[in-house]
Order: structure tokens, then C-alpha cells, then sequence
């Protein structure tokens, strides 16, 4: 199954006394990153938080985000924070004294003041708990398998999009595989026609040089192999999408080597057809190869 590096997924838990809220975001990315936001007294779980989530994810930027309330507003109590409040008069008292500004601070301005008021919260006690530690493995793991479940469902829309580009390159590569043959037999007419008009009857006409030419000429043009790793590189393609493994890293490297095997084929090819053909199918792999970025 292929999976999308985009995805969203979110929950809520209920821990003594708080709601605990876990948000889980991800974004393409060349490597797995995790980035966590929480509580600071609960920074003592991030090494293990972020094991978890590298292993769901394996590709990716993944940003979590925890948060922490009070579930019922009756069991908080608000204290004052002296040491934030003698740092704001003294500020203002600098203020006075540097500037020339003149009011005096209302009690209902100081308690407006970030940081003045606080819960005050047995935090401790909260952090050290091995159920805290349960819960907080529990909400990421609901978070993270809404995540996953949105990446599988946007990974299913593109690899099927992707089947059907592979389906578009299979038929352009049969085209080129029914037009290689001809390459040669047109050529061989129309140099005969050419030696045809130019024998004014001072030279003689040679077969057998005219056969080595040939021969020179359908091996130079010879596209076999091309169109043979080709066809092997769709068919890895269609493995990598289907497998359980990642696969964005392995479809960005299959789709420079079909680059490569086009452009080959466009520069040995000496046929109108067939040129127009490597270029449908270069902007068929360029599109691949976007689509391919946005992949696990």
C-alpha cells in the first residue's frame, strides 16, 4: 500500500482533571522529522513520542502538537505570580525615569499583564505519573491512526494515478516497439531512391556497399535495449506501488533511469514518430516524478 506524506489527525483524552488534546500534522519531507510541541514539565516523554511516531512514519515532516486544559474549571485555582508582577512595576517605574512618561498602573491593568495570574497545578505529581505516561501513548496512537488513515487514502488517489500513467507509458513504449523495425526499411528506401536519382551513369552502383552502409546504419538505430528496460522499469513501478514498503524514494530513482533510456532512444532514433514519441513520453515521467514527491 502507498502512502501520502500529507495527512491531519487529531484526539482528546481525559487525565486527572485535564483534557489533554493531541494534534498530529505531516508534510512532505526527504527524511523523517518530528517535531513536538508540549507542555515543558512534560518534555521527560519526548524521546519516547517521537519513537512512536517513527514507527508509523517513515518519510516525512511530522509536526505533533499537545496541549493541556483543565477540564473542569471548579478545580483550578488561580494564584499570583509576585515575581512577574515586581517585574512589571519596575519596568514601568524605568519607563518614568528614562522617558518622561507619566500614569500610574491600575490594579485592573496589572492583572490583565501576561503571566500576573496562573493555574496553580500539581504538576509534578502530573508528570511523574506512569498513567500519565499511558495516556499520553494512548491519544498520540488515536492521533496518529487518523493520520495514517487519511496518508493511506490520499496514497491509494495517487498511486492509482500513477497505474495509469505506467498504463500511458506501456503504450507509447508498444508504439516504439512497432515503429523500430520500420526505421531501418525506410531508411534503405529512401537512400535507394537518393542513389537512385544521383547514378547519372559515371559510377556504378555496389550492393554489397550499399548493404554495409545498411548494416551500419540498423545498428546505430538499434533501440532493443532501451525498450527492453524499459518495460522491466514499468514493471518495477507497478511493484513498488503495490508493495508495503515505501515507496517514493524508489519511484524517484525508476523514473531517472526511464529519463535515461528515453533520451537515449531519442538520440539514436533517426524517425519523425518516434521522436514525438520520446517526447510524450518525457512529459509523461515528468509528471510521474512530481506525483512520485508526494509519496511515502
Amino acid at each position: 500500500m502507498s502512502f501520502s506524506m500529507t495527512g491531519y489527525g487529531q484526539s482528546s483524552l481525559q487525565f486527572g482533571g485535564y483534557k489533554i488534546m493531541f494534534e498530529v500534522k505531516s508534510v512532505n519531507n526527504r527524511y523523517c522529522e518530528v517535531v513536538l510541541r508540549m507542555p515543558r514539565d512534560w518534555t521527560v516523554y519526548e524521546d519516547m513520542l517521537r519513537r512512536q511516531v517513527q514507527a508509523h512514519i517513515k518519510r516525512g515532516r511530522v509536526d505533533v502538537i499537545i496541549n493541556r486544559e483543565h477540564a473542569d474549571e471548579a478545580d483550578s485555582t488561580q494564584v499570583l505570580n509576585r515575581s512577574a508582577v515586581r517585574s512589571y512595576l519596575k519596568s514601568a517605574q524605568q519607563l518614568k525615569e528614562e522617558f518622561g512618561i507619566s500614569g500610574e498602573l491600575q490594579l485592573r491593568d496589572i492583572l490583565a499583564l501576561p503571566g500576573v495570574m496562573e493555574l496553580k497545578e500539581d504538576v509534578h505529581a502530573l508528570a511523574s505519573s506512569q498513567d500519565l505516561k499511558d495516556t499520553l501513548e494512548l491519544g498520540l496512537n488515536q492521533s496518529l491512526e487518523a493520520l495514517m488513515d487519511m496518508r493511506a487514502r490520499e496514497g491509494g488517489f495517487l498511486a492509482a494515478d500513477l497505474l495509469g500513467r505506467l498504463n500511458h507509458l506501456e503504450e507509447l513504449h508498444a508504439e516504439m516497439a512497432g515503429l523500430a523495425p520500420v526505421v531501418v526499411s525506410e531508411y534503405r528506401e529512401k537512400l535507394r531512391q537518393r542513389l537512385t536519382l544521383l547514378n547519372d551513369g559515371t559510377f556504378p552502383f555496389e550492393e554489397h556497399k550499399f548493404g554495409m552502409e545498411m548494416a551500419i546504419f540498423a545498428d546505430r538505430c538499434n533501440i532493443d535495449e532501451e525498450l527492453t528496460r524499459l518495460y522491466s522499469h514499468f514493471e518495477q513501478c507497478k511493484a513498488v506501488l503495490t508493495s508495503s514498503e515505501p515507496a517514493g524514494r524508489k519511484l524517484d530513482f525508476l523514473v531517472q533511469e526511464m529519463n535515461r533510456e528515453t533520451n537515449t532512444i531519442g538520440s539514436k532514433c533517426n524517425h519523425l514518430t518516434l521522436v514525438n514519441l520520446t517526447l510524450d513520453m518525457k512529459a509523461e515521467l515528468e509528471k510521474i516524478r512530481e506525483q512520485a514527491a508526494n509519496l511515502e
